[in-house]
């Protein structure tokens, strides 16, 4: 008796354990990002990112006998679908932390919410009550004031700390509005086939834009002279900070409510804030405290009736 009851508490604790892991491994891609970037091009980690995590799910899909789609016509969904929700997010989010701090990119990420919200409404899926318009508000007002418009003038010589970092925080603010328009319009495609299949297809899709494009940037970099440390934290970020949490969130999320996996979200970026501290030494200056306030008190406006709901 005692044995099932144990065995019971350790399945009622596996979600959230999974969850957990979830955000260390996407919390610390942003730091753990920029040491590989002093090396690789962004182009070309996206590349090795988005091929090594569309084989690791290929393989898992083929292993569970569950590769092929049942209606046809959800490829093109799935392809188009990926264009958003890896190509265009995975090479503005690369792009744009190899420009801005690791810190700044863990806040501007978690603006995924509010862009899911927008344009869902847009689409006709969610209405607008006055809290989500307040929290809306609060999200922009948060990201104004971290990327400070006053420095952007993007000219040659910029530097990282005014209109370089500038461009980066844009480039990330793009990556999350493509996100959030994969998330908005993706539901009905992925309940209708499951999430590790829908995922696997989309990271299939978009590696067949980004493993060409990564494999060009890469034309420039002295591959020999790359140690080995370099390609191990590669291999981390496309398996550990990409396929695994993938697997990891899709199996939690079978388990427990989407209102709970809404919740572990916001440890994401206090584990990117942390760790750009601790390992980078990035400073976080009453500026950004202003504006991460202001961020995830918009979201959590944005979210709460659909949490509460």
């Amino acid at each position: 008796m005692e044995s099932a009851i144990e065995i019971n508490r350790e399945r009622s604790f596996a979600p959230y354990s999974a969850l957990i892991g979830v955000q260390i491994f996407f919390g610390s891609l942003p730091v753990i990002g920029k040491y590989v970037l002093q090396v690789i091009p962004a182009f070309g980690l996206v590349g090795f990112r988005v091929g090594l995590t569309a084989l690791t799910l290929a393989v898992v899909q083929c292993a569970r006998g569950r590769f092929w789609l049942r209606n046809k016509g959800d490829y093109l969904r799935l392809g188009v679908l990926s264009l958003f929700g890896v190509t265009f997010n995975q090479l503005l989010f690369i792009s744009g932390l190899s420009l801005t701090k690791a810190s700044n990119t863990s806040l501007l990420a978690a603006t995924i919410p509010i862009f899911t919200l927008f344009v869902s409404f847009i689409l006709g899926f969610e209405r607008l009550r006055v809290v989500k318009v307040l929290g809306i508000v609060l999200a922009c007002v948060g990201v104004a004031i971290l990327i400070d418009p006053r420095n952007a003038s993007f000219s040659s010589q910029s530097t990282l700390g005014s209109s370089q970092s500038t461009l980066g925080d844009l480039l990330i603010v793009a990556n999350s509005l493509s996100y959030g328009i994969y998330v908005a319009s993706s539901k009905e495609v992925i309940m209708r086939n499951g999430a590790f299949r829908s995922m696997m297809w989309v990271f299939i899709f978009a590696s067949i834009i980004c493993v060409p494009v990564g494999a060009f940037a890469m034309a420039t970099v002295d591959l020999p002279s790359v140690s080995l440390s370099i390609w191990a934290v590669i291999l981390y970020i496309s398996l550990w900070a990409t396929a695994v949490p993938y697997l990891l969130n899709a199996w939690a999320l079978a388990r427990v409510n989407p209102s709970t996996v809404a919740v572990f979200v916001y440890l994401q970026p206090l584990i990117g804030f942390l760790l750009a501290v601790t390992l980078l030494g990035e400073n976080i200056d009453l500026n950004f405290v202003i504006a991460a306030a202001m961020v995830f008190a918009g979201v959590f406006l944005a979210t709460f009736r659909r949490r509460m709901a």
